[in-house]
């Protein structure tokens, strides 16, 4: 954790989750409590043809609502794609852009990733950027090189602790059950966030670093304390409000 800064435990549905879903939402808004709501946030993140829906389930609620990916442009010829400015009006708040999925399923580059960023921005929207090396990577030695790469290409310059959080998840750690040592995650957010700093002065101080790659109940805690660790950018175990809220139980007894 930082102090003096709010963590917030992010929930990826990917391409999951139906119009049967709201009883899920249902226990996330009853369960998310007071005490809960005191010392974290929460966001969904659900498919775009569900985003409108899963608001309305959270309405009056203390959760966030945000789709997975927006074009960098307002409108126009671009089939299949959706609007910073359309999630902003069915009442999404937030967006993902640069998630690893995305890069790799969709050739994204960092230079995509920081205009789909300016385009929430531009909607009043949080972006939430993803960055995040490859096994390979990892093995050769390169994640701080790769990690520094995709900050300075995927975070635009207007970037401010109010409208970026960045999400750091090793790609290799994302569904496949496994984890980085707690040294390796420290290491990481401790660069990500001397980056930050480095370019954004106060504002990298305060802007929210999430870890993403397999957060489960049983692991949240310990990464959850990690300096530095702002909260966790969840993908499977946000799709059971059980595992989900379990997550976010890690924060209650901490300070």
């Amino acid at each position: 954790m930082t102090p003096d800064i709010k963590p917030i435990v992010a929930g990826n549905w990917k391409m999951n989750g139906s119009c049967g879903s709201e009883s899920m939402v249902r226990e996330l808004v009853a369960g998310f409590d007071q005490q809960l709501q005191g010392k974290l946030d929460m966001a969904i993140f659900p498919p775009a043809i569900l985003m409108a829906l899963v608001a309305s389930w959270t309405k009056g609620s203390a959760i966030a609502v945000g789709t997975q990916d927006c074009h960098a442009n307002e409108s126009g010829a671009h089939t299949g794609d959706t609007a910073a400015e359309m999630i902003a009006s069915a009442d999404g708040t937030m967006v993902l852009t640069g998630h690893s999925e995305r890069r790799v399923d969709h050739n994204e580059s960092d230079a995509d990733v920081a205009a789909k960023s300016e385009a929430a921005w531009r909607a009043g929207l949080v972006s939430v950027i993803c960055i995040g090396e490859l096994e390979a990577q990892r093995r050769s030695g390169e994640t701080l090189d790769v990690l520094g790469k995709q900050l300075a290409g995927s975070v635009p310059g207007g970037a401010t602790s109010a409208n970026t959080i960045v999400a750091y998840e090793p790609v290799w750690a994302i569904g496949t059950g496994l984890v980085p040592e707690a040294s390796d995650v420290e290491e990481a957010h401790a660069f990500i966030r001397k980056t930050l700093v480095e370019r954004f002065g106060d504002e990298g101080a305060k802007m929210r670093i999430l870890y993403g790659g397999s957060v489960k109940p049983g692991n949240a805690g310990e990464l959850m304390a990690i300096n530095n660790v702002d909260g966790a950018l969840v993908g499977g175990a946000s799709l059971k409000s059980a595992d989900f809220l379990g997550i976010c139980e890690a924060y209650r007894t901490m300070a």
